[in-house]
């Protein structure tokens, strides 16, 4: 999800930054209170009313880059959290009297509020203006239709605004709360928060002291990677740097897009001749919304588990001892291995960004490479891609000789779309018996961590799949040894 928070990304990465560079020389216990001042030297404020406020941003953020929780008062598994410090004056109130506002003698807004929340008063300028008690208001909007000069405004906090499900609240003090048994973690309100009072809890120490601990760790990079760097930075790209950093190897995850297309296929097939409808499952937002706000519809969540979770599955089967890192755009990914059911998942999740800021932290960059690693099918490549995974599945029931002309998915593309079908599969009158679900629109290749919007990363992404031969999905599976891996949730 590409946005214009430029600023707080910044100061995010810079935080991952140096938390990765004090934990890979083992300094991080030792020197982790002194990153505030380090990072905000002052005298004066970059971004704050003052550096003591700044100061405290940022510890909360050293904080979530050590996989805690920003203040210790507030201890949840929740991956998505606010930062209290960093939080500001949005209004409480989302109906808000504008400069617009003539003071005028037909006084519609008043007349047209029936409880009471509108008054009619002079401001610190003395001019007669309409104002609003957001104690009484019920944010009805009859106001703003009313009010013939089109004073009052809508104004919604962005990150409520983001929030697909309803999940943000703010407490009586005005700063941000989630309500976790709502919340997704989708990570829409990280990003659309102008004031970076949002972040997600990271896994960059762990898989830092994996490392040094000489554990055999395994980096698996995400399919939505190929484009996101450029069209130089491949994922042989990410192997020498990863490899430099200490993992064992990367195994691409377009491979297991061909492991979860497979065995879905076989799912979709055996529901379809019962007359039964199913969701995907490789999208673990979309699942969440599914578990916590349409239960009813639990059952029809695919049972195969995600190409994250099928790459770790075959890895552990080889080597039991290793630890596996998946790296990707998403941080619902962090929520999915915390659920204890799901057998031999990934280990550890890393965004792009916590990922590229663990190798800057050892002064390790990311180089282009003319070596050329094909692990994936194309149709596993472009698993993270809006309707992606449902080209995989049924290219997947074509070579197995499964008519798929009668097979009807509706692609929920964002949100939004899983939302309203999820509805509609709720009252039975969704027509098509599968659905595809993916909670950032475009897919997981403009989750959270995107680095570019869906109209700068197409043009690098199609170059670089382009590089990709034809090979089938079971053909793929087979030449990578990995036609025999358990998946499925149970």
């Amino acid at each position: 999800m590409v946005t214009n928070d430029k600023t707080t990304s910044d100061i995010t990465k810079r935080v991952f930054r140096e938390v990765a560079k004090l934990a890979w020389n083992g300094e991080l216990e030792e020197k982790k209170d002194n990153l505030p001042e380090e990072i905000i030297p002052g005298p004066l404020p970059e971004f704050r009313c003052c550096i003591y406020r700044e100061r405290e941003i940022i510890r909360q953020r050293v904080r979530l880059a050590r996989g805690i929780c920003p203040t210790a008062h507030h201890d949840t598994t929740n991956i998505v959290q606010v930062i209290p410090a960093a939080c500001d004056d949005c209004p409480l109130s989302s109906y808000t009297v504008t400069d617009n506002c003539h003071g005028c003698l037909g006084h519609a807004c008043y007349n047209s509020c029936r409880f009471g929340a509108i008054t009619i008063e002079r401001d610190s300028h003395r001019q007669i203006r309409a104002h609003i008690d957001p104690n009484k208001c019920k944010e009805c909007g009859m106001c703003a239709k009313a009010c013939p000069y089109s004073a009052i405004v809508d104004l919604v906090r962005p990150c409520k605004k983001a929030c697909p499900v309803g999940a943000i609240t703010m407490d009586e003090y005005g700063v941000c709360q989630i309500d976790e048994s709502k919340c997704i973690q989708c990570g829409h309100c990280i990003h659309a928060c102008p004031f970076g009072a949002i972040g997600a809890k990271t896994f960059i120490v762990d898989v830092i002291n994996m490392i040094r601990s000489g554990a055999k760790v395994y980096a698996m990079t995400a399919p939505a990677i190929e484009g996101q760097y450029g069209p130089d930075i491949t994922e042989d790209s990410w192997r020498a740097a990863l490899k430099e950093a200490g993992f064992a190897d990367l195994i691409p995850v377009s491979l297991g897009g061909d492991l979860t297309a497979a065995a879905e296929a076989d799912e979709w097939a055996e529901a379809f001749a019962k007359g039964e409808s199913k969701t995907t499952s490789c999208c673990p937002a979309f699942v969440h919304m599914i578990r916590k706000h349409f239960p009813e519809l639990s059952d029809r969540i695919s049972t195969t588990v995600s190409p994250m979770c099928g790459v770790s599955r075959m890895l552990k089967e080889r080597e039991p001892d290793c630890i596996t890192v998946f790296i990707g755009p998403c941080q619902a990914k962090k929520s999915e291995i915390l659920d204890t059911s799901i057998v031999d998942n990934v280990d550890y999740v890393l965004t792009f960004d916590e990922a590229h800021e663990m190798l800057a932290g050892k002064g390790i960059e990311l180089k282009p490479t003319d070596v050329f690693t094909q692990q994936g099918s194309i149709f596993g490549k472009r698993f993270g891609n809006s309707a992606g995974v449902t080209a995989a599945v049924l290219q997947c029931m074509k070579e197995q000789g499964i008519d798929t002309s009668e097979i009807k998915v509706k692609v929920s593309n964002g949100a939004a779309e899983c939302k309203t079908n999820l509805t509609l599969m709720k009252m039975g009158r969704l027509p098509e018996q599968f659905m595809e679900g993916m909670a950032c629109q475009g897919g997981c290749i403009q989750g959270p961590a995107a680095q570019k919007s869906l109209a700068e990363l197409t043009k690098d992404r199609e170059a670089l799949l382009a590089r990709a031969d034809k090979r089938e999905v079971h053909e793929n599976l087979r030449m990578q040894d990995a036609d025999k891996v358990h998946m499925h949730r149970i």
